[in-house]
C-alpha cells in the first residue's frame, strides 16, 4: 500500500536554508512553507540529456515536462542523499553518482523553495517510475532550447529556472 504524498514529513527552512521546523508535505504547499528539493540533470554516453514528462498524478505540475530528475528533501535529508536517492527512484537504476551544481531558492505564487541542482552521467538502460513518469526520452540541449522557444511543450516551472541558470553555470556565468 503506497503512503499518501501528502503525508511525507519535509524539513521547513528559513531564507537562508536553515531548518526551522517540519511538516507534512500537504501542510507545507497549502502554506507555502519554504522547504528543500535536489534536482538532477542526468546525460547518457552521447551527451544528451533525460528529459520526461512528469504523470498526470504529480502535486506539484502534473503533466509537465522536465529536464532533472529529482523531488523534495523529507525532513532530516541531506542534498546529496535526495538527489541520488531521486535520480535512482525516477530512472529505475542503481549506482548512480552525482555531481553538486548550484543552489538557488525559487519563488513561485507565494510559495517558495531552495532547488540544489546536481549533474550526473548515466551510460546504461533506464526504467523510469511509471507513477512518476509518462513518458521519457534522450534530446541534445539544441533540442531541449527548440521545445522551450516554440512553446511546444509546457514544463515544470521550477526545472526551467534551474535548465535556464544551469545553461549560464555550464557557459561559465554565475547561476
Amino acid at each position: 500500500m503506497n503512503e499518501d504524498p501528502r503525508d511525507e514529513l519535509l524539513d521547513v527552512v528559513d531564507r537562508a536554508d536553515r531548518v526551522v521546523g517540519t511538516a507534512p508535505r500537504g501542510e507545507v504547499y497549502r502554506l507555502g512553507l519554504t522547504h528543500r528539493c535536489a534536482t538532477v540533470l542526468v546525460r547518457d554516453a552521447a551527451g544528451r540529456v533525460f528529459v520526461h514528462r512528469r504523470s498526470a498524478e504529480k502535486l506539484y505540475a502534473p503533466g509537465t515536462y522536465d529536464v532533472f530528475v529529482g523531488g523534495v528533501l523529507g525532513a532530516g535529508e541531506s542534498y546529496a542523499e535526495a538527489a541520488v536517492r531521486e535520480a535512482e527512484e525516477e530512472l529505475g537504476v542503481a549506482g548512480i553518482t552525482a555531481e553538486p551544481a548550484f543552489n538557488f531558492l525559487f519563488e513561485e505564487d507565494g510559495c517558495a523553495w531552495f532547488c540544489d541542482v546536481w549533474t550526473a552521467e548515466w551510460h546504461g538502460p533506464v526504467n523510469p517510475q511509471a507513477s512518476e513518469i509518462d513518458w521519457h526520452g534522450w534530446l541534445t540541449d539544441d533540442e531541449i532550447e527548440q521545445r522551450i522557444a516554440g512553446g511546444e511543450w509546457r514544463f515544470v516551472p521550477d526545472g526551467l529556472a534551474a535548465w535556464r541558470r544551469y545553461r549560464a553555470w555550464r557557459a561559465g556565468s554565475p547561476a
